[in-house]
C-alpha cells in the first residue's frame, strides 16, 4: 500500500474518533446548528478520506459516481456528473481548511481539462463550474479562468436563436424530439454568468437570460410545477412536445426537476437582481410546500405524483439540492422561513435513514437517491451530486450562522 494511502487511512481513523466526540457533544447540548455542521464535516472528511485511499491504490485518476450492485461506478470526464466529485473535494477544503483537500481537488479538477471544449450536450456547466468554478473561487488559479470561458463558449454553441434557449440533448428520432430542453439546464446558466464577469462580454449573460425567460414561459405549468422536457422547433421556436424522461409521466412532477428549477431561479436572481426570477423560485417552492405528497421531514419522493406513494423511493439528491437553494434564498427573502425549511431537510439527511455509516455506502455520504426510475438506472443508491449539494448546503448553513 502506498504511503499516501496509509496516511488517508490513519486520518480516517482519527476522524472517526472525532465524529464520535462531536456526536456526544451534540447529544449533551450546545448549539444545534453548529453541531450539525461540525459533526457532518468531520464525518464527510472521514468518509472521503477512505474513498481517496482506495482511489490512490488504483494508481489511476478515477471519478466515482455511485455504487451499483455493490460495485463502484466510475465515470469518464464527458459523463454529465464528472464535476461533482472534484467539487465535493473543493467544499471539503473550504469546510475544513485542510490543504490536503485542495491538493486532491486540483488533481481531480484538472483531469477534466478537455471538457472545456465539449459541445455534445448542455452539461458542460455541471462538469466545469462545479470543479473549475469552485477552484477559481477558492484557489484563485489564473488558468482556470480560461477554462471556464472556453466552456461557456462551448455551451453557447447549443443556443438556438429561434427558440431563445440552449438545447440540452441532441435530437432523438426515437422520442420524436427535434430540440429537447430539460429543466436541469437552468443549473448550467451559472457558467454563462461567470463568463460575462470574467470577460466583460455580455453575450453569455444575454443567452443565460434568454434561456431563463423562455423556461419560465414554456416549462412551467399554471401551478408552478415543471415539465421535465420541452421539445422546441428549431425553425420557429414553437413548442412541439412537453414530456418527461426521468419522471413518472409527462404530466407528473419529477422531484429533482422541481429542485433544479428552484435552484436555477435563485441563482438567476443572484446574478441579475431581476425580481421575476425570485418570484419564480418562490412560486415553485409554494408548489412543493403545498403538495399533499411532500413529506413532513422535507426529503421528497422521487416524483410528487408517483401512484405508489408512500411505498416508493425518496430522493436524497432532490432534498440536498433543495436545501442548498433554500439557504441561499433565505438571504434574499423573508417571505417564508426558508432557512428553517432547509434546516429541516438537513436534519433529516444527517440522520441514520439517509446518512451512511462511516466506511459503508462506497464511502459516499448520502444513501437513497434516485437517478432514473423509469429506466431502472441508479435507483436507491448513493450519487455524487447528492453529496455535492449536501456539502454545499452545509457550507451555506455555516456561513449563515457565523
Amino acid at each position: 500500500m502506498k504511503r499516501r494511502s496509509v496516511t488517508f487511512l490513519l486520518l480516517a481513523g482519527l476522524l472517526l474518533l472525532s465524529v464520535g466526540s462531536c456526536t456526544q457533544n451534540r447529544q449533551k447540548g450546545g448549539d444545534r446548528g453548529v453541531a450539525l455542521v461540525d459533526e457532518n464535516v468531520s464525518f464527510a472528511a472521514g468518509q472521503y478520506s477512505l474513498m481517496l485511499a482506495k482511489l490512490e491504490d488504483s494508481a489511476r485518476i478515477l471519478n466515482p459516481k455511485s455504487v451499483i450492485d455493490g460495485k463502484m461506478k466510475y465515470i469518464p470526464p464527458q459523463e454529465w456528473t464528472s464535476g461533482f466529485f472534484p467539487g465535493s473535494l473543493w467544499y471539503l477544503y473550504e469546510l475544513t481548511g485542510d490543504e490536503k483537500w485542495m491538493m486532491e481537488a486540483v488533481k481531480y479538477t484538472e483531469s477534466l481539462d478537455t471538457i472545456q471544449y465539449f459541445t455534445d450536450n448542455h452539461d458542460v456547466g455541471f462538469m466545469i463550474y462545479c470543479s473549475y468554478g469552485n477552484g477559481l473561487r477558492l484557489a484563485g488559479t489564473e488558468a482556470y479562468k480560461g477554462v471556464i470561458v472556453n466552456a461557456a463558449r462551448s455551451l453557447c454553441t447549443r443556443f438556438v436563436p429561434a427558440a431563445g434557449i440552449i438545447q440540452s440533448w441532441n435530437a432523438s428520432k426515437a422520442k420524436g424530439w427535434e430540440c429537447p430542453v430539460i429543466i436541469d439546464n437552468m443549473m448550467n446558466l451559472e457558467l454563462l454568468f461567470a463568463a460575462t464577469k470574467l470577460t466583460g462580454d455580455s453575450t453569455f449573460y444575454r443567452i443565460a437570460v434568454s434561456h431563463a425567460d423562455n423556461t419560465i414561459r414554456n416549462h412551467y405549468r399554471p401551478d408552478y410545477s415543471t415539465w421535465h422536457v420541452i421539445d422546441y422547433s428549431k425553425a420557429d421556436g414553437s413548442v412541439r412536445h412537453r414530456n418527461t424522461h426521468q419522471g413518472y409521466s409527462d404530466e407528473s412532477s419529477w422531484s429533482r426537476g422541481q429542485s433544479w428549477g428552484v435552484y436555477g431561479y435563485v441563482l438567476c436572481y443572484r446574478e441579475t437582481g431581476d425580481q421575476k426570477y425570485l418570484d419564480q423560485a418562490e412560486k415553485a417552492l409554494e408548489f412543493i410546500a403545498g403538495h399533499p405528497n411532500y413529506p413532513e421531514d422535507g426529503v421528497p419522493y422521487w416524483d410528487f405524483d408517483s401512484p405508489d406513494i408512500p411505498d416508493t423511493y425518496r430522493d436524497a439528491s432532490a432534498g440536498a439540492i433543495l436545501a442548498s437553494a433554500l439557504y441561499e434564498l433565505s438571504t434574499y427573502s423573508d417571505r417564508k422561513d426558508y432557512k428553517g425549511w432547509a434546516d429541516r431537510i438537513m436534519t433529516t439527511l444527517s440522520g441514520p435513514t439517509y446518512r451512511a455509516p462511516l466506511g459503508e455506502n462506497g464511502d459516499f455520504l448520502l444513501m437513497h437517491s434516485v437517478g432514473s426510475l423509469p429506466h431502472n438506472s441508479e435507483v436507491d443508491v448513493p450519487l455524487n451530486y447528492a453529496d455535492y449539494y449536501f456539502l454545499e448546503a452545509l457550507k451555506r448553513k455555516r456561513d449563515l450562522e457565523k
